[in-house]
C-alpha cells in the first residue's frame, strides 16, 4: 500500500469518528496538509451534519469552499466541537511532531479552541 493509499484509509477513519460525534450544527475545526485534504474532500458525506468549520489555512479554506462547505473565522463562533489534522510524524510516547509551514501558528491557534482532537 502506498502513502497516499494509507492517507486515504486515514481519512476514511477520520470520517467514521466525526460521523460518531453526538449532535448535529457541528462546527469542526480543520488542519492543514495533504492527509487533511484527503479527509476535507471526504467532508461532503456529513455536509447535513455540519454548521460550519474553521479552516487552520488558506488553502483548507479554499477546498473547503469549493465543495459547498460553510467555513468561518474563530473569532465568529463560540467554540470547535472537534479539531481534526495531519502530523508529520509521531514517536513511541505519541508526541507529535508538525510541519513548520506557515500555518503552523494558526493551527495550534484553531486546535486550542476545540473541545476534542483528532489526529490523522
Amino acid at each position: 500500500m502506498d502513502q497516499q493509499q494509507l492517507k486515504e484509509q486515514v481519512a476514511a477513519a477520520a470520517i467514521d469518528w466525526v460521523t460518531d460525534l453526538e449532535g448535529d450544527d457541528l462546527v469542526l475545526g480543520i488542519g492543514t496538509g495533504s492527509t487533511a485534504e484527503c479527509f476535507i474532500r471526504r467532508l461532503p458525506e456529513l455536509r447535513a451534519r455540519i454548521d460550519t468549520t474553521v479552516a487552520s489555512s488558506e488553502r483548507s479554506a479554499e477546498l473547503l469552499t469549493s465543495l459547498g462547505i460553510s467555513v468561518s473565522d474563530l473569532n465568529s463562533v463560540a467554540g470547535l466541537d472537534a479539531y481534526i489534522d495531519g502530523a508529520d510524524e509521531a514517536n513511541h510516547h505519541l508526541q507529535l511532531i508538525k510541519g513548520g509551514g506557515a500555518a503552523l501558528t494558526r493551527e495550534k491557534i484553531v486546535a486550542a479552541a476545540s473541545e476534542q482532537f483528532l489526529c490523522i
